[in-house]
């Protein structure tokens, strides 16, 4: 895309829109932003294109590669002819979000928006990041002059956010409606961004499986905060439903008599291996390490390896390995024998048995490495997941690449959000596939 500082919505309307070879697609009828519930700029998603056919579609952001001022270029590829249907937390520029009545922070003088400009930011994201609002008073009459155009930061306009554009208050239930579209990851972070006492309405309307994805990506005062509130019972509920690593790491922050309390209420089968977990210290191989990778015996074939593998439940790091050992399967197992990458599965005929592929010469990392061993060793080996084995050579569990990181990044790195990396650029055609 050619290096433009700065677009206006308003310039965007009706422009024509074509292909990499030039053949024509459509006009530009409008463009999606996601809402935040903050005063943070939004994204820009996509543009709602108008086909020769009538039919409108969504293009994501990422699939356009110019913007100039008589016309739009995409990339190559094909374009999803479902047609376009606005999700609750989206809003369209032209069609919503221009004569929107709003607010300026400093002042409190009433305004309306006339225009929105998005700029690119290092992430290659496009947020809408200026507004043009003129003060809005009582209707012009006799010697009265309209008010002059003020361009002024997102920031600085209040009335903007989720629940002001779309003119209602959002309820616990139109929330979880609009969660039900997102990653757990962003539903924490919007979670942290509402007043305490709706995020609490919130977490009782979830379910316990929900909850428990959206409370492991919560930073840690927020988690005890939020397991605070929760009644006991429902609590060790949830503990059970979170990952047996992330649970330990929850209850690792408590006093001992809440850490205590909560782990007698939950099942002894889902207490046991977080109790082995504290055991250890959170900075070390045994403290990082998941007690649930994959396991299988010597005599289990290649295709039951892959069925496992196509678990949907597991991470992708988690599921780029299998573990075979002597009985038993769960941890801490028999004698470990080796491993098998899944690209390695994947060129093995079905009916071998895994065993045979087994990667017996990689060494396992011990459950008190620490924190730098793990690290160098991930990078020695070039590995996502690793296993962890005790004296006697009894898989404990394993450790993926996704843990270390959380360890290794600042402790507020989930506070100050994910919106600036960029990564949800990637699954924007997802979205409105």
């Amino acid at each position: 895309m050619p290096a433009v500082n700065r677009v206006f919505a308003a310039q965007l309307a009706r422009l024509p829109v074509f292909g990499p070879d030039g053949e024509p697609i459509g006009k530009v009828r409008d463009l999606v932003a996601g809402l935040r519930l903050d005063q943070l700029p939004p994204r820009v998603l996509g543009l709602v294109v108008e086909l020769a056919t009538r039919r409108r579609v969504f293009v994501p952001m990422l699939r356009v590669t110019a913007l100039e001022p008589n016309a739009v270029t995409l990339a190559s590829g094909s374009v999803n002819m479902r047609r376009f249907h606005q999700r609750p937390n989206e809003v369209l520029v032209l069609g919503q979000l221009f004569d929107a009545h709003a607010r300026l922070v400093e002042t409190g003088d009433r305004v309306t928006v006339v225009d929105a400009a998005m700029e690119q930011a290092r992430t290659r994201d496009w947020l809408l990041t200026k507004l043009a609002i003129r003060e809005r008073g009582g209707p012009l009459g006799l010697g009265k002059r309209r008010s002059a155009l003020q361009v002024v930061p997102w920031a600085e306009v209040a009335g903007l956010s989720l629940t002001d554009i779309t003119g209602q208050t959002q309820g616990a239930g139109q929330l979880l409606m609009l969660f039900d579209t997102m990653r757990a990851v962003d539903v924490a972070a919007t979670l942290r961004d509402l007043p305490l006492k709706r995020r609490h309405e919130v977490a009782d309307a979830m379910d316990d499986e929900r909850l428990a994805d959206v409370l492991e990506e919560l930073p840690e005062e927020d988690q005890k905060e939020l397991v605070a509130y929760l009644a006991d019972e429902r609590a060790a509920d949830i503990l059970e439903a979170m990952n047996p690593d992330d649970a330990a790491d929850l209850l690792a922050e408590l006093n001992p008599a809440d850490q205590n309390r909560l782990l007698g209420l939950m099942h002894p089968d889902e207490s046991a291996p977080v109790k082995r977990l504290l055991e250890y210290s959170s900075d070390t191989a045994g403290g990082l390490m998941t007690p649930e990778p994959i396991v299988l015996t010597p005599d289990a074939t290649v295709a039951e390896a892959l069925a496992h593998i196509r678990n949907p439940d597991l991470t992708p790091a988690l599921a780029s390995m299998v573990f075979v050992c002597r009985p038993p399967n769960a941890t801490p197992t028999g004698r470990y024998i080796g491993c098998v990458h899944f690209q390695r599965l994947l060129r093995e005929p079905p009916a071998d048995l895994v065993a045979a592929s087994a990667d017996t010469d990689l060494p396992a990392l011990q459950p008190t490495a620490s924190l730098a061993e793990v690290t160098r060793y991930f990078a020695a080996y070039n590995l996502t997941c690793a296993p962890v084995i005790d004296a006697e050579d009894h898989l404990l569990g394993a450790v993926t690449v996704d843990d270390v990181l959380d360890h290794l990044l600042p402790q507020d790195w989930r506070e100050t959000g994910l919106h600036d990396t960029g990564a949800a650029e990637a699954v924007e055609e997802a979205e409105h596939a």
